[in-house]
Protein backbone atom coordinates (compact mmCIF):
# COMPACT_ATOMS: atom_id res chain seq x y z
CA UNK A 1 0.00 0.00 0.00
CA UNK A 2 3.07 2.53 1.02
CA UNK A 3 4.40 2.12 -2.45
CA UNK A 4 0.96 2.25 -4.24
CA UNK A 5 0.54 5.50 -2.04
CA UNK A 6 4.25 6.70 -3.08
CA UNK A 7 4.01 5.78 -6.96
CA UNK A 8 0.15 7.81 -7.18
CA UNK A 9 1.85 11.16 -5.46
CA UNK A 10 5.18 10.95 -8.28
CA UNK A 11 2.21 10.77 -10.37
CA UNK A 12 0.12 13.11 -9.45
CA UNK A 13 3.32 15.57 -9.55
CA UNK A 14 4.24 14.69 -12.68
CA UNK A 15 1.12 15.32 -14.45
CA UNK A 16 1.16 18.80 -12.82
CA UNK A 17 4.74 19.09 -13.60
CA UNK A 18 3.40 18.96 -17.15
CA UNK A 19 0.20 20.74 -16.63
CA UNK A 20 2.22 23.30 -15.54
CA UNK A 21 4.52 23.22 -18.54
CA UNK A 22 1.71 23.28 -20.77
CA UNK A 23 0.57 26.50 -19.26
CA UNK A 24 3.80 28.39 -19.37
CA UNK A 25 4.41 27.24 -23.13
CA UNK A 26 1.03 28.52 -23.76
CA UNK A 27 1.06 32.50 -26.04
CA UNK A 28 -1.29 35.20 -24.42
CA UNK A 29 -1.93 37.25 -26.55
CA UNK A 30 -3.21 40.97 -25.97
CA UNK A 31 -5.69 42.37 -28.11
CA UNK A 32 -7.55 45.65 -27.75
CA UNK A 33 -10.08 47.72 -29.49
CA UNK A 34 -12.63 50.65 -29.31
CA UNK A 35 -15.99 48.92 -29.84
CA UNK A 36 -18.41 47.09 -27.74
CA UNK A 37 -18.81 43.52 -27.86
CA UNK A 38 -21.85 43.51 -29.30
CA UNK A 39 -20.60 45.35 -32.25
CA UNK A 40 -20.31 43.59 -36.26
CA UNK A 41 -16.53 44.74 -35.90
CA UNK A 42 -16.05 42.37 -33.23
CA UNK A 43 -18.64 39.23 -33.67
CA UNK A 44 -17.90 39.21 -37.35
CA UNK A 45 -13.96 40.53 -37.63
CA UNK A 46 -11.96 40.19 -34.43
CA UNK A 47 -13.38 37.41 -32.56
CA UNK A 48 -13.22 34.76 -35.32
CA UNK A 49 -10.06 35.77 -36.32
CA UNK A 50 -8.80 35.50 -32.79
CA UNK A 51 -10.59 31.81 -32.55
CA UNK A 52 -9.02 30.75 -36.16
CA UNK A 53 -4.95 31.75 -34.92
CA UNK A 54 -5.94 29.95 -31.36
CA UNK A 55 -7.72 26.61 -34.06
CA UNK A 56 -4.69 26.52 -36.06
CA UNK A 57 -1.81 26.75 -33.22
CA UNK A 58 -3.99 23.86 -31.53
CA UNK A 59 -4.31 26.18 -28.71
CA UNK A 60 -0.91 26.96 -28.01
CA UNK A 61 -1.49 30.60 -28.73
CA UNK A 62 -4.68 32.61 -26.54
CA UNK A 63 -6.17 35.83 -27.47
CA UNK A 64 -7.56 37.80 -24.59
CA UNK A 65 -9.73 40.55 -26.22
CA UNK A 66 -9.99 44.20 -24.37
CA UNK A 67 -13.69 45.70 -25.69
CA UNK A 68 -14.58 49.12 -25.64
CA UNK A 69 -15.11 50.00 -21.57
CA UNK A 70 -12.52 47.81 -20.64
CA UNK A 71 -9.08 49.55 -19.26
CA UNK A 72 -7.32 48.80 -22.57
CA UNK A 73 -10.60 50.17 -24.76
CA UNK A 74 -10.21 53.63 -25.16
CA UNK A 75 -10.24 54.88 -28.81
CA UNK A 76 -7.54 57.44 -28.11
CA UNK A 77 -5.22 54.75 -26.99
CA UNK A 78 -4.86 52.31 -29.34
CA UNK A 79 -2.03 53.08 -31.31
CA UNK A 80 -0.08 53.96 -28.72
CA UNK A 81 -0.81 50.96 -26.32
CA UNK A 82 0.19 48.87 -29.42
CA UNK A 83 3.67 50.53 -29.84
CA UNK A 84 4.74 50.27 -26.43
CA UNK A 85 3.53 46.70 -26.19
CA UNK A 86 0.79 47.20 -23.41
CA UNK A 87 -1.04 45.39 -25.81
CA UNK A 88 0.56 42.95 -28.69
CA UNK A 89 -2.37 43.76 -31.22
CA UNK A 90 -5.01 46.63 -31.68
CA UNK A 91 -7.60 47.72 -33.99
CA UNK A 92 -8.36 51.22 -34.07
CA UNK A 93 -9.54 54.72 -35.86
CA UNK A 94 -6.69 55.81 -37.84
CA UNK A 95 -8.00 59.16 -37.50
CA UNK A 96 -7.60 59.28 -33.83
CA UNK A 97 -5.68 60.65 -32.04
CA UNK A 98 -5.56 63.29 -34.72
CA UNK A 99 -2.03 64.34 -37.01
CA UNK A 100 -0.86 60.82 -36.12
CA UNK A 101 -1.14 58.90 -39.62
CA UNK A 102 -1.58 61.69 -42.21
CA UNK A 103 -0.56 59.62 -45.23
CA UNK A 104 -3.34 57.04 -44.51
CA UNK A 105 -5.70 59.38 -43.75
CA UNK A 106 -5.88 61.06 -47.51
CA UNK A 107 -8.25 57.88 -48.12
CA UNK A 108 -11.02 59.94 -46.00
CA UNK A 109 -11.13 62.61 -48.82
CA UNK A 110 -14.22 63.72 -49.61
CA UNK A 111 -16.16 61.73 -52.60
CA UNK A 112 -13.01 59.92 -53.39
CA UNK A 113 -14.80 56.28 -52.83
CA UNK A 114 -18.05 54.84 -52.27
CA UNK A 115 -17.55 51.51 -51.37
CA UNK A 116 -15.73 49.33 -48.14
CA UNK A 117 -14.02 47.11 -50.48
CA UNK A 118 -12.42 49.85 -53.21
CA UNK A 119 -10.72 51.66 -49.96
CA UNK A 120 -9.39 48.77 -48.41
CA UNK A 121 -7.63 47.44 -51.81
CA UNK A 122 -6.42 50.68 -51.97
CA UNK A 123 -5.46 51.08 -48.64
CA UNK A 124 -3.76 47.68 -48.64
CA UNK A 125 -1.90 48.80 -52.30
CA UNK A 126 -0.98 52.08 -50.91
CA UNK A 127 0.60 50.33 -47.30
CA UNK A 128 2.36 47.29 -49.18
CA UNK A 129 3.71 49.41 -52.45
CA UNK A 130 5.30 51.69 -49.92
CA UNK A 131 3.59 54.89 -50.28
CA UNK A 132 1.87 54.98 -46.51
CA UNK A 133 4.16 52.32 -44.95
CA UNK A 134 6.53 54.94 -43.09
CA UNK A 135 3.39 55.40 -40.42
CA UNK A 136 3.60 52.07 -39.49
CA UNK A 137 7.27 52.01 -38.31
CA UNK A 138 7.51 49.04 -35.23
CA UNK A 139 4.32 47.95 -35.64
CA UNK A 140 3.22 44.63 -37.90
CA UNK A 141 0.47 45.92 -40.06
CA UNK A 142 -2.48 42.89 -40.57
CA UNK A 143 -4.99 44.75 -42.06
CA UNK A 144 -6.22 48.62 -43.52
CA UNK A 145 -9.69 49.00 -43.93
CA UNK A 146 -12.33 51.41 -44.27
CA UNK A 147 -16.16 51.34 -44.38
CA UNK A 148 -18.77 52.20 -47.66
CA UNK A 149 -19.10 55.91 -48.01
CA UNK A 150 -20.69 57.26 -45.39
CA UNK A 151 -23.88 59.25 -44.49
CA UNK A 152 -24.33 62.85 -42.46
CA UNK A 153 -27.81 61.74 -39.51
CA UNK A 154 -29.57 64.64 -38.08
CA UNK A 155 -32.00 64.76 -35.02
CA UNK A 156 -34.44 67.23 -35.42
CA UNK A 157 -33.36 69.30 -39.16
CA UNK A 158 -33.49 67.43 -42.50
CA UNK A 159 -30.56 68.24 -44.59
CA UNK A 160 -31.00 67.93 -48.31
CA UNK A 161 -28.40 71.03 -49.00
CA UNK A 162 -25.27 72.52 -47.89
CA UNK A 163 -27.53 75.50 -46.49
CA UNK A 164 -29.06 73.02 -44.27
CA UNK A 165 -25.36 72.38 -42.64
CA UNK A 166 -24.93 75.58 -41.44
CA UNK A 167 -24.56 75.71 -37.50
CA UNK A 168 -25.61 72.33 -36.99
CA UNK A 169 -22.98 70.39 -35.05
CA UNK A 170 -22.29 67.25 -36.14
CA UNK A 171 -20.31 64.20 -34.70
CA UNK A 172 -16.63 63.48 -36.62
CA UNK A 173 -14.96 60.74 -37.03
CA UNK A 174 -11.69 62.17 -38.43
CA UNK A 175 -9.60 65.69 -39.38
CA UNK A 176 -10.69 65.32 -42.94
CA UNK A 177 -14.16 64.64 -42.31
CA UNK A 178 -13.83 67.87 -39.41
CA UNK A 179 -12.71 69.67 -42.63
CA UNK A 180 -14.94 68.72 -45.26
CA UNK A 181 -17.98 69.39 -42.37
CA UNK A 182 -16.35 73.01 -41.30
CA UNK A 183 -16.24 73.55 -45.07
CA UNK A 184 -19.65 73.51 -45.96
CA UNK A 185 -20.66 75.10 -42.91
CA UNK A 186 -21.61 72.98 -39.98
CA UNK A 187 -19.63 72.78 -36.99
CA UNK A 188 -17.61 69.65 -36.64
CA UNK A 189 -17.25 67.93 -32.84
CA UNK A 190 -14.91 64.84 -32.31
CA UNK A 191 -16.51 62.44 -29.69
CA UNK A 192 -15.81 58.76 -29.30
CA UNK A 193 -18.98 56.41 -31.68
CA UNK A 194 -19.97 55.11 -27.73
CA UNK A 195 -20.47 58.66 -26.60
CA UNK A 196 -23.01 59.65 -29.36
CA UNK A 197 -26.39 58.24 -28.52
CA UNK A 198 -25.92 60.34 -25.13
CA UNK A 199 -24.93 63.51 -26.86
CA UNK A 200 -27.83 63.14 -28.93
CA UNK A 201 -30.41 62.62 -26.94
CA UNK A 202 -29.15 65.76 -24.60
CA UNK A 203 -28.57 68.12 -27.82
CA UNK A 204 -25.00 68.23 -27.15
CA UNK A 205 -24.91 67.48 -30.95
CA UNK A 206 -27.59 68.13 -33.69
CA UNK A 207 -26.27 64.82 -35.61
CA UNK A 208 -23.17 62.94 -37.22
CA UNK A 209 -21.46 61.61 -39.83
CA UNK A 210 -21.42 58.01 -39.58
CA UNK A 211 -22.25 54.94 -41.57
CA UNK A 212 -25.72 53.06 -41.82
CA UNK A 213 -23.60 50.36 -39.79
CA UNK A 214 -22.75 52.74 -37.11
CA UNK A 215 -26.84 53.33 -36.94
CA UNK A 216 -27.52 49.90 -35.97
CA UNK A 217 -24.59 48.91 -33.71
CA UNK A 218 -25.31 51.92 -31.17
CA UNK A 219 -29.16 51.96 -31.79
CA UNK A 220 -28.81 55.61 -33.16
CA UNK A 221 -31.90 55.38 -35.19
CA UNK A 222 -33.96 55.71 -32.33
CA UNK A 223 -32.48 59.64 -31.51
CA UNK A 224 -32.49 60.46 -34.99
CA UNK A 225 -35.02 61.26 -37.79
CA UNK A 226 -33.32 62.05 -40.75
CA UNK A 227 -30.35 60.87 -42.97
CA UNK A 228 -28.63 62.10 -45.99
CA UNK A 229 -27.27 59.49 -47.84
CA UNK A 230 -24.28 61.96 -49.58
CA UNK A 231 -22.09 59.02 -50.22
CA UNK A 232 -19.81 61.67 -49.09
CA UNK A 233 -16.43 60.42 -46.75
CA UNK A 234 -14.91 57.17 -45.58
CA UNK A 235 -13.17 56.46 -42.29
CA UNK A 236 -10.44 54.55 -42.13
CA UNK A 237 -9.09 52.01 -39.78
CA UNK A 238 -5.93 49.83 -38.60
CA UNK A 239 -5.23 46.40 -37.61
CA UNK A 240 -1.88 46.31 -36.34
CA UNK A 241 0.44 43.70 -33.79
CA UNK A 242 3.35 45.20 -32.37
CA UNK A 243 6.70 44.25 -34.37
CA UNK A 244 8.58 42.68 -31.49
CA UNK A 245 6.01 40.77 -30.32
CA UNK A 246 5.71 39.76 -33.49
CA UNK A 247 9.13 38.83 -34.20
CA UNK A 248 9.54 36.83 -30.57
CA UNK A 249 6.93 34.51 -31.66
CA UNK A 250 7.86 30.55 -33.38
CA UNK A 251 8.02 30.75 -36.64
CA UNK A 252 4.86 28.84 -37.61
CA UNK A 253 3.00 31.05 -35.14
CA UNK A 254 3.91 34.10 -37.30
CA UNK A 255 3.20 31.88 -40.45
CA UNK A 256 -0.47 31.08 -39.50
CA UNK A 257 -0.72 35.05 -38.56
CA UNK A 258 0.95 36.43 -42.05
CA UNK A 259 -1.72 33.42 -43.34
CA UNK A 260 -4.85 34.69 -41.78
CA UNK A 261 -4.08 38.43 -42.46
CA UNK A 262 -2.72 40.58 -44.99
CA UNK A 263 -4.51 40.92 -48.67
CA UNK A 264 -6.80 38.06 -48.03
CA UNK A 265 -8.35 39.73 -44.50
CA UNK A 266 -8.40 43.00 -46.61
CA UNK A 267 -10.65 41.24 -49.39
CA UNK A 268 -13.15 40.79 -47.07
CA UNK A 269 -14.54 44.09 -45.76
CA UNK A 270 -16.51 45.19 -48.45
CA UNK A 271 -18.26 42.03 -48.08
CA UNK A 272 -18.51 42.44 -44.08
CA UNK A 273 -19.66 46.22 -44.43
CA UNK A 274 -22.48 45.55 -46.71
CA UNK A 275 -24.08 43.35 -44.62
CA UNK A 276 -23.80 45.61 -41.44
CA UNK A 277 -24.79 48.70 -43.32
CA UNK A 278 -28.13 46.39 -44.25
CA UNK A 279 -28.99 45.96 -40.34
CA UNK A 280 -28.96 49.72 -40.18
CA UNK A 281 -31.23 50.32 -43.22
CA UNK A 282 -33.39 47.94 -42.02
CA UNK A 283 -33.42 49.91 -38.41
CA UNK A 284 -34.25 53.17 -40.27
CA UNK A 285 -37.17 52.00 -42.11
CA UNK A 286 -38.75 50.33 -39.47
CA UNK A 287 -37.91 53.94 -37.29
CA UNK A 288 -40.08 55.18 -40.27
CA UNK A 289 -36.97 57.63 -40.80
CA UNK A 290 -36.58 59.75 -43.37
CA UNK A 291 -33.39 58.92 -46.02
CA UNK A 292 -32.90 61.53 -49.16
CA UNK A 293 -30.23 60.67 -51.18
CA UNK A 294 -28.03 63.65 -52.49
CA UNK A 295 -29.00 65.07 -55.83
CA UNK A 296 -26.52 65.05 -57.92
CA UNK A 297 -26.40 69.15 -59.13
CA UNK A 298 -26.13 69.36 -55.46
CA UNK A 299 -23.34 66.78 -55.12
CA UNK A 300 -21.65 68.96 -57.71
CA UNK A 301 -21.59 71.77 -55.80
CA UNK A 302 -20.64 70.35 -52.80
CA UNK A 303 -17.77 68.45 -54.78
CA UNK A 304 -16.71 72.24 -56.13
CA UNK A 305 -16.91 73.44 -52.77
CA UNK A 306 -14.62 71.07 -51.13
CA UNK A 307 -11.67 71.79 -53.96
CA UNK A 308 -10.03 74.38 -51.43
CA UNK A 309 -10.68 72.20 -48.28
CA UNK A 310 -9.23 68.89 -50.00
CA UNK A 311 -6.11 71.30 -51.73
CA UNK A 312 -5.87 72.73 -47.41
CA UNK A 313 -5.94 69.18 -46.15
CA UNK A 314 -3.20 68.32 -48.06
CA UNK A 315 -0.77 70.68 -47.16
CA UNK A 316 -1.50 70.38 -43.62
CA UNK A 317 -0.61 66.44 -44.45
CA UNK A 318 2.56 68.22 -46.20
CA UNK A 319 3.47 69.88 -42.22
CA UNK A 320 2.70 66.79 -40.59
CA UNK A 321 5.55 64.88 -42.52
CA UNK A 322 3.74 63.28 -44.98
CA UNK A 323 5.83 65.15 -47.86
CA UNK A 324 4.07 62.78 -50.50
CA UNK A 325 0.50 63.32 -49.51
CA UNK A 326 -0.38 64.47 -53.70
CA UNK A 327 1.19 61.73 -54.65
CA UNK A 328 -0.84 59.02 -52.34
CA UNK A 329 -4.26 60.94 -53.45
CA UNK A 330 -3.67 60.51 -56.81
CA UNK A 331 -2.56 57.01 -56.75
CA UNK A 332 -5.46 56.68 -54.39
CA UNK A 333 -7.76 58.48 -57.08
CA UNK A 334 -6.31 55.79 -59.67
CA UNK A 335 -6.88 52.87 -57.31
CA UNK A 336 -10.21 53.37 -56.53
CA UNK A 337 -11.20 53.74 -59.90
CA UNK A 338 -9.59 50.94 -60.95
CA UNK A 339 -11.26 48.64 -58.16
CA UNK A 340 -14.57 50.35 -58.24
CA UNK A 341 -14.52 50.05 -62.10
CA UNK A 342 -14.24 46.46 -62.28
CA UNK A 343 -16.14 45.74 -59.67
CA UNK A 344 -13.01 43.55 -58.04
Amino acid sequence: MKRLFVSALVACGLLGSATLAQAEDTIVLKMSHFLPSSHPSYTDFLEPWAKELEARTNGRVKVEIYSAGSALGNVANQLDQVKAGVVDIAHGLSGIPRGRLPRTLVMDMPFLVKTADAASRTLWDLYTDGDIAPEYDGLKVLALHAHNAGLIHTRDKQVTTMEDLAGLRLRTPSQAVSMMLEQLGATPVGMPPTEVYSALQKGVIDGNAFTYEAIHSFKLYEVLKYHLDAKAYTTTFFFVMNKRKYDSLPEDVRAVIDDISGAPLVAKFGGWWTKWDEAGKKDIAEAGNTVTPLADAERAKWREALAPMIDAYLTTAEEQGADNARAIYAKAQKLVEKYEGTGN
